[in-house]
C-alpha cells in the first residue's frame, strides 16, 4: 500500500522468460506493491514456469500485441495506482518511488529513457533510438501543447484508477502503437500528466522491436504518422492499419 492506496504492477510478457522472475522479485522486495499481474501474451515456453514460484498472478491474453496485453492488464488490475513496466530488466523497480512521489498531484506519470545520466552502460539506447524518441515526443508536445516530453516509447508508467476509468473506453490499439495512443488520448481528456527520468539498463535477451534497427526506424516513422493523424482526428482512417 502507498498512503492507503493499493498499488498494482502490470508486466506484459512475450520474450522475457529469462528475466521476469527477477523483475517480479525486485518489485516484491519494495514492500509497496499489492498485486503483480503478468500478462502472458503468447509468451515463449518456460515463461509460466518462471512466474509460478512468485506472488504474481498470471493472466493469458491470446490477442497478440503490446496494446492488447496492457489493455487486458488495465481491465484486470484492482489497484488505486496502476503501474506498467517491461519485465526485461531494462527498468529498475526502485524507480517506483519516483512515480509514487507524483501520485498525489498527477493523473498519469510517464517515464523517460532519454536523459543521459540515467542511461546505463550497454543499455540499448543508441543515437538513433534516443533522438528518434526525443523527436517524436517533441512533435507530440508541440501538436498537442502538452507538458514537457522527451520520450514517446518508454513503457514504464503509472496511472491513477480515476484517470484509467476515463481512458480505458477510448483505447483502440492492440499493437506497439498503444504507448503513444495512450499519451495522446490522455492529453485530449485534459488529464494531468508529467514525464520523469527513469533508469534504463541493459536488456536481458533481444527485443522484438528495438533489437532491430530497421524495425525501430519503421516504428518511429509510423508513430509520427499516427500522432499527426490523431492531432487532426483522422485516426479512424489510420488505426485499422495499426491495430
Amino acid at each position: 500500500m502507498y498512503k492507503d492506496r493499493r498499488v498494482s504492477v502490470i508486466l506484459p510478457t512475450y520474450r522475457e522468460r529469462d528475466s521476469i522472475q527477477q523483475v517480479i522479485r525486485d518489485f516484491e522486495a519494495l514492500r509497496l506493491v499489492d498485486e503483480i499481474l503478468v500478462i502472458n501474451n503468447n509468451a515463449i515456453e518456460g515463461t509460466s514456469e518462471a512466474v509460478r514460484p512468485t506472488s504474481a498472478r498470471e493472466i493469458h491474453e491470446p490477442v497478440q500485441g503490446y496494446g492488447a496485453a496492457i489493455r487486458r492488464g488495465f481491465a484486470e488490475a484492482s489497484g488505486d495506482l496502476i503501474v506498467v513496466c517491461e519485465p526485461d530488466a531494462t527498468f529498475a523497480a526502485t524507480d517506483l518511488h519516483k512515480f509514487l512521489a507524483y501520485a498525489d498531484d498527477m493523473d498519469i506519470i510517464y517515464g523517460s529513457r532519454t536523459i543521459r545520466m540515467f542511461i546505463w552502460e550497454r543499455a540499448n539506447m543508441g543515437f538513433l533510438l534516443k533522438w528518434g524518441n526525443w523527436f517524436v515526443a517533441k512533435l507530440l508536445e508541440v501538436l498537442f501543447n502538452t507538458s514537457y516530453l522527451s520520450d514517446v516509447g518508454c513503457t514504464y508508467r503509472m496511472i491513477r484508477r480515476e484517470a484509467l476509468a476515463k481512458l480505458l473506453p477510448t483505447f483502440r490499439v492492440n499493437s506497439n502503437f498503444f504507448g503513444p495512443e495512450m499519451m495522446v488520448r490522455g492529453f485530449r481528456l485534459k488529464l494531468k500528466c508529467v514525464q520523469i527520468p527513469v533508469n534504463y539498463l541493459e536488456r536481458t535477451g533481444i527485443s522484438s522491436v528495438t533489437g532491430n534497427l530497421g524495425k525501430s526506424i519503421v516504428l518511429g516513422a509510423q508513430m509520427t504518422v499516427l500522432i499527426i493523424a490523431m492531432r487532426f482526428r483522422l485516426e479512424r482512417w489510420l488505426l485499422p492499419l495499426l491495430r
